[in-house]
């Protein structure tokens, strides 16, 4: 929950500037609903995609304050986040309402991206893999492996967002190895080829080894992606 238009105006211009020679890289801002539009207007044309922050799994009605996927569409959106750590924390979201929310954007033509990731505790019990492995598997039950062809994941580690501190390379490829590996166990294909991410504190001093593990295919950027120089500095890294 971040930006104004004024400032949204000075990012965007920039991160279009920056990506503009990128080439093998794929780069999408998700904005806060109210600048969906001024995101269309400023990114279409360009190499930059956009799209969503959060999606309501019902199509229309006495929802006040939700937002649909038809609404997303209105504004072309290519992507929406769904079920990041924050909607699950704070606002109660569970794993079955996250796969709810994946089948709707995947029913509307969007490519979500599904957020997966343990807390501090969880890891230090060693539930790392087991907890990622729910998440994901609420959602591979609601839609089905094959869905995972037009959809992202990111794995953030809860205790890595905000804090500053990061996963190793060595600690993120064994997750995105899991996950990969558990798409896998239903469908070979579509788990070579789905976009694993990795979100908890990416840096442009991080992000060239977490982007060379074999199974990190880019990041979901938060704090850094507020600065234009750092944003960059990590479309850049995803490049190399």
């Amino acid at each position: 929950m971040h930006g104004g238009l004024a400032s949204n105006r000075l990012l965007l211009q920039s991160v279009v500037a920056g990506t503009a020679g990128l080439s093998g890289v794929d780069v999408t801002v998700c904005v806060p609903f109210p600048y969906l539009a001024q995101a269309q207007s400023m990114l279409a044309g360009t190499v930059v995609s956009w799209g969503a922050q959060n999606v309501c799994e019902c199509a229309q009605g006495a929802y006040t304050g939700e937002v649909s996927v038809a609404m997303l569409q209105d504004f072309s959106c290519r992507h929406v986040i769904v079920g990041h750590s924050e909607r699950r924390a704070i606002y109660a979201e569970s794993d079955a309402l996250v796969a709810e929310k994946i089948a709707a954007a995947l029913a509307g033509g969007l490519s979500p991206i599904l957020c997966v990731g343990e807390t501090l505790a969880q890891r230090e019990a060693g539930q790392t893999v087991a907890v990622v492995a729910a998440q994901l598997d609420a959602v591979l039950r609601r839609v089905g492996v094959a869905a995972f062809a037009g959809a992202v994941v990111a794995y953030e580690p809860v205790w890595a967002i905000g804090t500053g501190r990061t996963a190793s390379p060595e600690q993120a490829q064994e997750v995105h190895a899991a996950i990969r590996g558990q798409i896998a166990g239903a469908d070979a294909q579509v788990a070579e080829g789905v976009q694993i991410l990795y979100g908890g504190s990416v840096k442009p001093q991080s992000a060239v080894e977490l982007f060379a593990m074999p199974d990190i295919d880019g990041g979901l950027i938060g704090g850094a992606s507020l600065v234009a120089e750092d944003f960059l500095a990590i479309c850049q890294a995803a490049g190399r």
